[in-house]
């Protein structure tokens, strides 16, 4: 049932271009070129693991010193004291399940008489708990700082490695000579590093920071790894390799960003904020519709005959597209308010406590502002 279930899955009228058959594509010492192996694509779950325990090495024993000498506190808030009824109400909270931490008044009058304790008493431990569930700056800081670290190293890597690809300088080389383009093992690991790193996130996604983008951001790791097993498993790793280096250059500076406010460098933080809100729309709105899915969508069916898994592609990256509008929408407004504020505020892409936070701090910042714009 399983191989009934597996072969029409991956119907060679489905995924490969007319008169082209698995066999065609197969590794073996006795073909021209060197073929993608489809097996590899269970290289990156292991690998996701060693990128996890990297990960959690870097930020033991560098990146979380280097966020303490550069001031930044892992303090932990107050505990609440024990009360297992107003646990069991928290913790039963459709509120707390959607991460919407403050209670409504009508909310705390009901729980106040259920309890029978004052609105006073219950607003307080509900601030206090809640603030128990805040990881702290320094997590945050370090979680930033391992991505900016992966996202500098994978984009690094892929400019070196591609830099001698023609495809890389003309993209059409991406369809010539389709299906039949030889694999070399510098893109082997790009490709591998790469899909381990996006299995990692879609992990450790789960004990992160949790953010407002949450659902966004797993949709967008889901659709990654599809495209890159997909793009593998058919040999279109040529494109897939432009991509994903396309996608890594603005996210280097949006997790510098967040790092640099984590650590009170405001200057700093807004340099790299304008600098990665310019590569953000030039890449994710500039490049990426224009070259990439146009490429994709006009040049392709020129030079290659169609087939049904094209659209399949396609579709994955018109998904990634519209996932990019929402996230420009964001850092737009974040843009508009850092320069109504005359800083950044807040975080890009924040979590809802993040943004509950900034805008605490906003209130008792707002004289400073003003002292600050005065000055300029």
């Amino acid at each position: 049932m399983l191989r009934l279930v597996l072969d029409t899955f991956w119907d060679e009228d489905v995924w490969l271009p007319p008169n082209t058959t698995w066999e065609d594509l197969a590794p073996g010492p006795d073909k021209d070129v060197v073929y993608n192996d489809h097996r590899h694509l269970l290289y990156p779950i292991p690998l996701a693991l060693v990128l996890i325990a990297c990960r959690r090495v870097l930020e033991t024993y560098w990146f979380a010193p280097f966020g303490k000498s550069l001031g930044i506190k892992n303090t932990r808030p107050k505990k609440a004291p024990n009360n297992p009824k107003l646990e069991a109400a928290y913790h039963s909270s459709p509120k707390i399940k959607h991460k919407q931490f403050f209670l409504s008044k009508d909310e705390l009058c009901g729980l106040a008489k259920q309890l029978d304790m004052t609105e006073r008493q219950v607003e307080r431990w509900w601030r206090l708990r809640r603030s128990q569930d805040k990881p702290s700056t320094l997590v945050k800081f370090c979680e930033n700082m391992w991505r900016c670290t992966f996202y500098l190293y994978n984009f690094s890597y892929g400019l070196f490695i591609l830099w001698d690809k023609i495809w890389l300088w003309d993209i059409d080389y991406c369809y010539i000579g389709y299906p039949h383009q030889g694999l070399t093992s510098d893109i082997w690991w790009y490709y591998m590093i790469s899909s381990a790193f996006y299995w990692s996130l879609t992990m450790s996604q789960f004990w992160d920071v949790k953010r407002k983008d949450f659902w966004q951001m797993f949709v967008h790791h889901i659709a990654t790894i599809a495209l890159l097993s997909f793009s593998w498993v058919c040999n279109l790793h040529r494109i897939g390799t432009l991509v994903l280096l396309l996608h890594d250059c603005a996210d280097i500076f949006l997790e510098a960003t967040k790092a640099a406010k984590y650590a009170n460098y405001q200057k700093l933080c807004d340099v790299i904020f304008a600098v990665f809100t310019v590569l953000w729309i030039m890449t994710r709105l500039g490049f990426y519709p224009f070259y990439i899915i146009w490429s994709t969508s006009i040049r392709a069916p020129m030079l290659l005959p169609m087939f049904p898994a094209y659209y399949i592609f396609n579709s994955l990256l018109c998904l990634l597209l519209v996932l990019h509008l929402v996230w420009t929408w964001l850092i737009l407004q974040v843009a508009y308010k850092a320069i109504a504020a005359g800083q950044m505020e807040g975080d890009i892409r924040s979590s809802s406590s993040d943004v509950s936070d900034s805008s605490h701090q906003s209130n008792h910042s707002t004289p400073n502002r003003v002292n600050n714009k005065k000055d300029t």
